[in-house]
């Protein structure tokens, strides 16, 4: 996802924070200050609700599994954390995604709340003896905060779970893009009527979560109608099939050279009738910068470039072009067939959306 920084790994699952990551930083650094608790007790609940977030996560990409659908990311934001599937589940297969986080967060509770009446009021006696002793309330506090964060993640408008839910749930019924503008329009009056009340009581950190909220929901809203114009449209109706390729023996300046005398940025690179690597416009501008007009473009190309499949729906190919580079390689078997990137493939959503054909649409790129 841009504008975030990769940190760890989970299960195999790429772990990453969003750069707002920070404001949520700066904002418990000066609630910290002005707080009665003491600053390792604020630490380690923070870290408890992190952890408890991150589980959460971890709950829908385990269920995920289970369906055949892989995660590709974890993104932690300010206000929690997203898991990116590698497809869209289906419908019945979401309920059950979508709730799996917020259980996760009911159980920890649970187990908490348990625990503490199993030894009659557990008090932490270790952080006790280091801070002040009012601190020894930090494990209810922190299920108290899973329980906020289920319910939170319960309330059923986009982009929370509780908005999934209400999607699977209204897919029964009605085509599931209608399913999900619904949901997504609840997202939407939820923010609004969120950072109106944030702003009019003086709670910034509600107009804050509302911002998030309500980008969420449109997002999810503009991938409900990129869904809609997409199905059932083999990726070669949308694909580029007029390109100019490059031999593995020329140079950067070839390849510059070429770029101003065509609109094309992106060039596969051919040794005969053997595609052997890919040059998008950030790998020529970064060796026209560093290696100069000289170098070839054998050493400057990418190998591992990625491939998509013409006869592949379109719908999947709006997955794979969102996780891959600005441009993947449309091939038959080892045969190059034409050329994806992310302008065509907006150009091509744009013209379907003003009602032209999928047939026309390709006849004009």
């Amino acid at each position: 996802m841009p504008g975030s920084v990769s940190a760890f790994r989970v299960f195999g699952v790429p772990v990453r924070f969003h750069f707002t990551f920070v404001l949520l930083l700066i904002f418990l650094i000066v609630v910290g200050l002005e707080g009665s608790q003491s600053a390792l007790a604020d630490v380690l609940f923070v870290s408890g609700l992190f952890v408890s977030v991150l589980l959460h996560e971890l709950g829908h990409a385990v269920v995920a599994r289970r369906y055949g659908v892989r995660t590709i990311e974890i993104v932690m934001f300010p206000i929690g954390g997203i898991a990116r599937f590698e497809k869209a589940p289906k419908a019945r297969h979401e309920l059950w995604i979508a709730s799996a986080g917020p259980l996760v967060n009911i159980a920890i509770a649970a187990v908490v709340f348990v625990s503490l009446g199993l030894t009659s009021g557990l008090k932490l006696e270790g952080i006790a003896t280091l801070t002040d002793p009012k601190d020894s309330n930090l494990l209810e506090r922190l299920a108290l905060g899973n329980l906020i964060l289920a319910a939170f993640n319960l309330l059923p408008a986009f982009p929370m779970d509780g908005g999934r839910i209400l999607r699977s749930l209204l897919a029964i019924w009605k085509p599931e893009e209608e399913a999900t503008q619904i949901a997504a329009r609840a997202g939407r009056m939820l923010a609004i009527l969120m950072g109106l009340y944030g702003l009019i009581s003086m709670h910034f950190l509600l107009v804050f979560i509302a911002f998030f909220v309500y980008l969420g929901a449109a997002q999810e809203s503009q991938a409900a109608l990129g869904r809609t114009l997409t199905q059932g449209i083999p990726l070669r109706a949308a694909m580029i099939s007029r390109y100019h390729t490059l031999s593995h023996g020329q140079t950067v300046a070839d390849a510059a050279r070429l770029t101003l005398e065509t609109s094309q940025q992106d060039f596969p690179v051919v040794h005969g009738e053997l595609v052997v690597g890919l040059l998008d416009r950030h790998a020529l501008m970064k060796a026209m910068a560093t290696a100069g007009g000289e170098a070839y473009i054998a050493g400057v190309m990418e190998r591992n470039f990625p491939r998509l499949d013409p006869n592949m729906d379109l719908t999947e190919a709006l997955t794979a072009m969102a996780n891959t580079g600005p441009c993947a390689l449309v091939m038959e078997g080892d045969r190059l067939v034409g050329l994806m990137t992310r302008e065509n493939l907006s150009e091509f959503l744009l013209l379907r959306r003003f009602g032209m054909p999928a047939a026309t649409a390709q006849a004009v790129e």
